[in-house]
């Protein structure tokens, strides 16, 4: 019997190992554990989840076997010598070109190895590893110069001999550790495994733990492989209702990042009458949503998220087939921190507009209702900079920063732009009607140009506006009093916005943007817009 597979799944390992103490001695287990492979014990460790039975094996290693001890405990520490020594024994060389499909695969045990010794590391000992495996098990560079000199020595050769050269460079750009990636896929859990191993690696590179351009190679394998195994062909369009799995359920609410779901009637309002939530899935991770879409069924475009997440209908209510004109996005979250990057939300958005034309065909409105992240703070910075350059009379008109003075009771200059700061910063300015009225065509143009005219490297600079302009959407309406919970006071001074699909002209709006980075937007913005050049001077 192959006792590497009988451990390899989590927690099996405490079952046997109850078995395997139930019948025999701890001489006799000393003896049988010797007979058993050292990557065998490593799955065995790895599964026994009970404290008590980890010391038990623990004492059975050590008078059975001081080699096996050194290398279970290595294997444990994580420390330079083990990580070689796994890294050596699982990631197999790249055959040579001639021979690159006639060479049999590594056994499956190899990649089980490398998951549960990478599994078993903490931050620090992962960040090394990592390293290591994409250091020194990466490309072999000096091959790949030499396969480049003679790409370059054939250029007057014959067409056949310059292709096969070419197909040779290719294949010497190949990563040695890529063969292992495209093992470890193959075993149960490996997918979800390499999911969260580039969620590593792109923490990694985010927090500037490390500079080493081998790790960004690694994630860019990473990516590669991922977008490949996650084609939207591969994926499973869901609908989740209340009857879904238990564990999807609670999925859905966990994951929800931008209107968080208070409870359990919250949750099942958000998948009942008059609301859908759609989900992709892949077969590789069952029960694992990897991007999540909600989906409001209403009679017109919604101006405010109230409306859709905390003044419903009962739960025994029926749809009105009648009254439901249009299909509010008012949320969309990634699951996966590892699969940033790999297009889904788009595809998913796609796919939700062709199953609602195909239940609802008289719908012709489709819209987010969105989020502003990031309006307050760049505007608090904007105001922080004005105030120490002494520029603070170019942001408003004069007879705006009148009002602000005489609403807030506070004196011309920088007291009267102290008081704006404090007010964008709580949600007194939006429940006062005196306060909000002086507010909001300030904020409105403001954020308007933020959305519009903030750019980096000529898209925009917000990033839920960058998404939905790529998928061809239209700025539509900047919505005032929006989102008026303590979330969407701090983080848009309450402000949402649609972006609205009018699917006859998404792929034109979508290529002008991502070609020419031009934004299309409507006459509300583009008035706001205008009278930011009016009366502000950025």
């Amino acid at each position: 019997m192959d006792l590497y597979c009988l451990f390899k799944k989590p927690g099996s390992g405490s079952r046997v190992f109850t078995a395997f103490c139930s019948r025999v001695q701890n001489r006799q287990l000393s003896s049988l554990l010797a007979m058993i492979s050292n990557p065998a014990i490593w799955a065995f460790r790895s599964s026994v989840r009970c404290w008590r039975h980890r010391a038990v094996l623990k004492a059975a290693l050590q008078a059975s076997d001081v080699k096996a001890w050194r290398w279970y405990s290595t294997s444990i520490r994580g420390g330079v010598t083990g990580m070689e020594e796994i890294l050596a024994r699982v990631v197999s060389p790249l055959p040579t070109y001639e021979t690159r499909d006639k060479s049999p695969p590594p056994p499956e045990s190899n990649s089980l190895e490398f998951m549960h010794f990478y599994s078993s590391l903490d931050k620090e000992d992962k960040l090394g590893f990592l390293t290591k495996l994409s250091q020194d098990f990466g490309v072999d560079h000096k091959n790949l110069s030499e396969l480049a000199v003679r790409l370059l020595d054939t250029q007057l050769r014959d067409l056949a001999t310059i292709l096969q050269v070419e197909d040779r460079l290719r294949y010497g750009l190949t990563p040695r550790y890529k063969q292992l990636l495209n093992h470890i896929s193959r075993v149960e859990g490996g997918v979800k495994f390499l999911v969260d191993l580039r969620a590593d690696v792109l923490e990694i590179i985010s927090s500037k733990a490390s500079e080493s351009p081998h790790i960004r190679d690694l994630n860019g394998t990473l990516k590669s492989l991922l977008s490949e195994w996650f084609s939207v062909g591969l994926l499973r369009l869901e609908r989740i209702t209340w009857q879904s799995p238990c564990e999807i359920l609670q999925k859905i609410s966990l994951y929800e990042a931008v209107h968080p779901v208070r409870n359990w009637s919250d949750l099942k309002r958000r998948v009942g009458p008059c609301r859908r939530c759609y989900a992709f899935t892949h077969a590789a991770m069952p029960m694992e949503p990897l991007v999540v879409l909600h989906v409001a069924l209403t009679e017109d475009i919604s101006d405010n998220i109230q409306s859709i997440v905390r003044e419903f209908a009962s739960l025994e209510s029926e749809e009105d087939v009648n009254k439901i004109n249009a299909a509010i996005f008012y949320s969309i979250s990634s699951t996966q921190a590892g699969l940033q990057g790999v297009e889904l939300g788009n595809y998913l958005i796609k796919r939700v507009v062709r199953e609602l034309q195909s239940e609802f065909p008289h719908m012709a409105q489709f819209s987010s209702l969105s989020p502003i992240p990031g309006f307050s703070s760049w505007l608090q910075g904007l105001l922080s900079q004005y105030r120490k350059e002494g520029r603070g009379s170019d942001l408003l008109s004069e007879q705006e920063w009148k009002e602000v003075e005489q609403a807030t009771d506070s004196a011309p200059g920088t007291p009267a732009m102290e008081a704006l700061h404090k007010l964008i910063t709580s949600s007194e300015g939006l429940r006062s009607e005196r306060l909000a009225r002086v507010l909001e065509p300030v904020l409105m143009r403001l954020c308007a140009w933020y959305l519009y005219g903030e750019k980096r490297r000529g898209y925009a600079l917000n990033p839920v506006a960058n998404f939905h302009l790529q998928n061809g959407a239209t700025m539509w309406r900047l919505n005032w009093h929006a989102d008026t919970s303590p979330r969407g006071v701090a983080s848009s001074c309450g402000i949402m916005v649609n972006y609205r699909y009018f699917l006859s002209d998404t792929s034109k709006n979508s290529a002008v943007y991502l070609q020419n980075k031009v934004i299309t937007a409507s006459e509300q913005v583009l008035g706001l817009v205008s009278q930011f050049h009016k009366n502000s001077k950025l």
